[in-house]
């Protein structure tokens, strides 16, 4: 699931099923130990907001997503970072389905020799991500009712 040195050719698995656990990302950043040409990571993660939309409060969202298209997206929006930033290292995961307000539903590590590389590959993958892959999420309130999420 994760690329280093140069990216491969091939599109990544870049969704979990549900919330993207503390451990899961405690075991990614730990793999990274004895990668000793990396002097600088960046860490992003999205984490579901409750939200107050007309008096009602988020609970969850759930995420769906065109799997197979979003996948060749984001594949080519790392494809596009490894180019425009000199990058070492780079993990995407997504959730779908059900996460809870308070859990996280994206993970962006982005590894590199130096940190301006990788501040500045993870703000614009994320950007990417946000306006490109056909990833959705159906805001759940507390009475559960829902509306579909708009990114900002």
């Amino acid at each position: 699931m994760s690329t280093t040195q140069s990216p491969e050719k091939k599109p990544k698995k870049v969704f979990i099923e549900g919330a993207i656990s503390s451990e899961f990302i405690a075991e990614s950043i730990a793999k990274h130990q004895t990668k000793t040409s990396i002097g600088a990571h960046n860490i992003f993660l999205g984490q579901v907001r409750n939200d107050i939309i007309d008096g009602k409060e988020v609970k969850a969202i759930e995420y769906t997503a065109y799997a197979e298209m979003a996948e060749k997206e984001i594949h080519r929006i790392r494809e596009e970072a490894f180019e425009k930033f000199d990058l070492v290292c780079m993990h995407i995961y997504h959730s779908l389905n059900m996460v809870r307000t308070g859990e996280v539903c994206l993970f962006v590590f982005v590894s590199s020799a130096h940190r301006d590389a990788s501040y500045n590959a993870s703000r614009f993958i994320v950007e990417e991500l946000k306006a490109k892959a056909p990833i959705f999420g159906k805001e759940i309130f507390e009475d559960d009712t829902h509306i579909w999420k708009v990114n900002k």
